[in-house]
Order: C-alpha cells, then structure tokens, then sequence
C-alpha cells in the first residue's frame, strides 16, 4: 500500500513499477486504485486494478467502503500479491481509520504480509513528504515501511546546522526509525529533456515499461532510454528485497 499525504510525488508511478515488479513474480496479482480524484493507476491495461471508493466525500474515509476492500483481500486466494494506491486526499482519513480499526492488525492475524510504501522527495515537497513519513511512523509503529527517495524534483538532501549537506540517511527520522525501514529504494535523478520526457510521456498513456519499449509510439533512442530506466529500477527493487 503506497501512502503519502502530498498529491503529484509519485505514488501512483510507484504503484505501477511495483505491479510491474509482482506481475511475473506472483501467482495471482490484484490491484486496487483508491484514489478519490485522480485514478491514474486504474487507467493501466496491463494489469488488473479495481477502482475502490473509500467516501462520499474526497476527503473522507466511510469505514464501511474501507471494510469492504479488505473483504476482497481475504477473499483472493492464498500466495497473492496485493497493490494498493491512495490518495492524497484521503492520506489523514485513511490513517486515522487505520489506527482506530486496527484494520491491519486483522490482516496481519489472517496470516498477510504488510508493507507500506511512501515517498520522500527532493525539492519544493521534501518538507511536506518528510512529515508524511513522520505520520505513518507516529501512528502505525508496528509496520515496516519502504521509503522511495524520489530525486526527479532534485536531490532528497538538506542543509544541516553546521552548514553541511545532508543526505535521508543521516536525518535524525532516518536514523531513528532505521530498524522500521525494510528498505530505500532511489528514483535516481535524471535528465528531464530526454530520460524525464519518455518516462513522462509513458505515463501520460498508461503503459507499463515493456509496452513503451515495444510501441511504435516511442522513437528508438526514447525505448532505448525506457529500456534502460527500466533496468535500473528492477535492479534497484530487487535488491531492496521487496
């Protein structure tokens, strides 16, 4: 379940490499798209999303919608990999909900794995996402997290007291929290005009990284990059052991 409470930081881009990553790998993928206003991940073909509405409202959680998601978890068979995309809107609501039904510890009693992913990134967001991580850390203390350092808005790092440059990694969060930090996985910076483009253009139609790299939509040098992206973050996923 990807979990961040600043909208446009990438959540929905990382929902969708980690379907692309379960795809091959899991016997039985389903995905759910809960995101009240924008429903990016449900506009992929290549794997199964069901869009899922949480409220009435954009901000707010009914708890009998949220009942009924987890239902379609325990119903799925056994060995399957569920992904999970919400919404900025709903990141407070969600969490409260969270905490107050102990909807995980259920989970977690049926005999699931959680792992809660959420987004740290670079430039103007950074301040915003690093409190988001604060949040879910406060308020689900038992569940490991796997931070994405998304360094497409510039590099995640910040100017210390002294005058040094920072990186996450030595952040007073970071080192506190670092034995509930499963893993980081870094969205490297790359070059907008070219690499950033293709990969903005990819999302744009929807597609996963294999359908870009065999459209004829996509210039040769473009699937060349994709190929390339692509590579580098599996790489990246399965060394985090996800």
């Amino acid at each position: 379940m990807t979990l961040q409470g600043k909208g446009g930081v990438g959540k929905s881009f990382i929902s969708s490499l980690l379907a692309q990553y379960y795809l091959p790998r899991a016997e039985n993928l389903q995905c759910f798209d809960t995101d009240p206003v924008n429903q990016t991940f449900a506009g992929y073909k290549a794997f199964p999303v069901e869009t899922i509405r949480l409220g009435e409202r954009q901000d707010e959680i009914n708890a009998r919608y949220f009942d009924a998601l987890i239902e379609k978890i325990i119903d799925l068979p056994e060995e399957s990999v569920v992904v999970i995309d919400n919404g900025a809107s709903t990141f407070l609501p969600l969490l409260g909900y969270l905490v107050e039904a102990q909807a995980f510890d259920v989970l977690h009693e049926l005999g699931h794995e959680i792992r809660l992913h959420t987004i740290v990134t670079g430039g103007q967001a950074s301040t915003d996402t690093v409190q988001g991580l604060g949040q879910i850390l406060t308020h689900l203390p038992e569940l490991t997290i796997v931070v994405w350092l998304n360094e497409y808005f510039g590099r995640v790092e910040r100017r210390a007291a002294n005058g040094e440059i920072e990186g996450f990694e030595q952040s007073g969060l970071y080192k506190k929290n670092k034995d509930r930090i499963h893993a980081l996985v870094r969205l490297p910076e790359v070059r907008k005009e070219t690499f950033g483009h293709d990969v903005e253009q990819m999302m744009r139609a929807r597609l996963t990284f294999d359908e870009a790299v065999q459209s004829p939509e996509f210039a040769v040098m473009a699937r060349q990059r994709l190929k390339m992206t692509w590579r580098t973050l599996h790489n990246t996923m399965e060394q985090a052991v996800l």
